[in-house]
């Protein structure tokens, strides 16, 4: 029989408390992006007060701040919000370990004192992204036209400039060649044979008149345009609309091949222009200093861009003492100095966590600090989180938009998390960034003889690598190197060119 009845249950459940999603929200920010933030506080909040430093490197505050201490009988005090949240979760973000005499270093036993951070320089690939480099960046037509003027003369030349100037930023012609040939009073084969040439220039693909034009280039760039990969790209639409069993039957094609066909296609770039043009690079304001010692590593944040924070608590307590009758004024009050005192230890709790999550980094890679980046270990968030018994989220919070900065050059901090390689040398493999690092060495260190892609494997092999040919030409072309016929191309031009 059905009858309304009560029942009394006991749950647990995690509150998200507007604190408690400030302080996770703190933890994913910049150094420029905090401040930021703490400009914006220090316009909300009276009771807050920015510290910077001199020139002698000591603090400059009011008097009103100076020597004052936090009042512990004071009602109004910061409650931490950890004392009401789940234990687990909160300590992780709240949680204040004792310091210790140095807090921003560690020292490791058993290092060499006599390997040095430069013992190693790479050439051709130094593991940076390219964006973080400063370098002139000139626009895709001034990159096209110094290389027709390298190859081309005459009246050639003055076709090839005008075609340069059809092409958009995307790296397409966008004028039909009848068009062109007409407005040049020339033929259509002239106009074609000159833009043969142009597409012959780096970024491969450049000059294409569609899409399905400027894959095929760059499948014929990469020696991989075979009749399967040539009729794959003619039948794009197909592609698209889904229609894949057809697609397979047309290329005569078992399922592997097809399934390795669809992804190298995948590889190619669609605008090759794209990568160029007149924008100024912006430089990357290293979050984190790491530097070699004779104990150990010293791990430090970029406290120029922060200033210090203080609470102003001269100017409560006078603020205070003031007669009012209005309890919404002393509870105004009262919670500006609540938000003030936490948010100074947010922010103390946001640079403790990043360095301890940096400290463990920097001891699993110790191999990259010490030698560079052929020595990247594979590495995971789940094997740092749990190195320092934190929520794999938070490391993923801490590492998210942060630069480090070391002697090998500013890498974000992301860069030192790599998926895993087989290699006969090592239990645990090799980061992916290192073996892109030794196909540099080995493409920087040819000579007259231009290595192909299946020799880079036999290479790579002899240094315990086993990498397929695929995915040695996917990790050449992520770090920018051209194919052996396009280097080939490229050191023959420069040749000219001193000639």
């Amino acid at each position: 029989m059905l009858s309304p009845r009560l029942d009394i249950r006991q749950s647990q459940s995690l509150v998200m408390t507007p604190q408690l999603q400030q302080a996770i929200r703190l933890l994913a920010l910049s150094n420029l992006e905090i401040e930021s933030f703490i400009a914006e506080e220090l316009n909300s909040n009276p009771l807050l007060e920015a510290s910077h430093n001199d020139d002698n490197g000591t603090e400059n505050h009011s008097d009103s701040t100076e020597g004052l201490k936090s009042d512990d009988n004071n009602p109004a005090e910061y409650n931490d919000p950890a004392d009401s949240l789940d234990a687990d979760y909160a300590q992780e973000v709240f949680h204040h370990d004792s310091p210790a005499d140095n807090p921003s270093s560690f020292s490791e036993s058993g290092l060499d004192g006599s390997l040095g951070l430069n013992s190693i320089q790479l050439s051709g690939y130094d593991g940076l992204d390219r964006e973080l480099t400063d370098r002139n960046q000139e626009s895709l037509a001034d990159h096209l036209e110094h290389q027709a003027r390298l190859c081309l003369t005459g009246e050639k030349l003055a076709i090839a400039c005008h075609l340069i100037d059809l092409i958009d930023e995307a790296g397409y012609l966008t004028e039909p060649l009848s068009s062109i040939a007409s407005h040049l009073n020339i033929t259509e084969d002239e106009t074609l044979e000159v833009l043969k040439v142009i597409q012959g220039f780096d970024p491969t693909g450049v000059g294409a008149r569609n899409l399905a034009e400027c894959l095929m280039l760059q499948a014929e760039e990469a020696d991989r345009l075979d009749p399967a990969m040539r009729k794959l790209i003619t039948n794009l639409e197909w592609l698209s609309r889904g229609a894949l069993p057809r697609l397979k039957k047309l290329c005569q094609v078992d399922d592997e091949d097809f399934a390795d066909m669809i992804q190298e296609l995948r590889n190619y770039n669609p605008k090759p222009g794209l990568k160029f043009g007149s924008a100024p690079i912006q430089s990357v304001t290293p979050d984190i200093y790491i530097k070699r010692m004779k104990d150990g590593w010293a791990i430090e944040l970029n406290n120029a861009t922060l200033p210090k924070l203080l609470v102003n608590r001269a100017y409560y307590s006078e603020l205070k003492a003031q007669k009012t009758d209005k309890a919404e004024q002393k509870s105004w009050l009262d919670e500006k100095l609540a938000s003030a005192n936490w948010l100074v230890r947010a922010l103390d709790q946001r640079a403790r966590t990043i360095i301890k999550v940096t400290e463990a980094i920097v001891q699993y890679q110790e191999g990259f600090f010490l030698k560079g980046i052929e020595q990247l270990k594979p590495l995971t968030l789940r094997q740092v989180a749990e190195t320092i018994n934190m929520h794999e989220s938070t490391v993923s919070r801490v590492t998210n938009n942060k630069y480090f900065s070391c002697e090998q050059g500013i890498f974000e901090l992301k860069y030192l998390f790599s998926s895993g390689i087989q290699s006969s040398g090592s239990e645990e493999g090799a980061a992916a960034e290192a073996v892109k690092s030794h196909i540099a060495r080995f493409i920087a260190q040819e000579g007259a003889e231009i290595l192909s892609d299946d020799k880079l494997v036999e290479l790579l092999k002899a240094k315990g690598f086993a990498i397929a040919r695929r995915t040695v030409a996917k990790y050449r072309e992520a770090i920018g190197l051209g194919s052996s016929v396009q280097r080939r191309r490229q050191k023959a031009i420069s040749a000219s060119q001193k000639a």
